[in-house]
C-alpha cells in the first residue's frame, strides 16, 4: 500500500526522508511499543505515517482494547502496568 498523502505536490521519492520512531499505544492496564516511520517531506502535513503504520498502530489498540494480547504482540512490544504503592 502506498501512503495517504491529501496534497500530491512533489511526488520525488527522494525528497521523503523517514525516521524509525516508536510510539507508544495505551489501553487500559497495558502499553505497547509499536515501531513506526516517521515521513518527513515539504508540505505542511509533515511529519507523517505511512497508512499501513496508521493501520498498525489502530490494530495495536483494538487488540489490547480487546484483551487480545496475543495479537497485540505480533505486532508490537506489550507491557502491563502495574502501579507501584507511594
Amino acid at each position: 500500500m502506498t501512503e495517504y498523502r491529501p496534497n500530491q505536490g512533489d511526488s520525488n521519492a527522494s525528497a521523503h526522508q523517514r525516521r524509525p520512531v516508536i510510539k507508544l499505544v495505551q489501553q487500559g492496564n497495558y502499553a505497547a511499543e509499536v515501531d513506526v516511520e516517521l515521513i518527513y517531506t515539504t508540505d505542511e502535513w509533515s511529519p507523517c505515517l505511512s497508512l499501513n503504520d496508521a493501520e498498525k498502530l489502530d490494530a495495536v489498540r483494538g487488540a489490547l482494547r480487546r484483551g487480545d494480547l496475543e495479537g497485540a504482540s505480533a505486532l508490537a512490544r506489550v507491557f502491563e502496568l502495574v502501579p507501584i504503592a507511594a
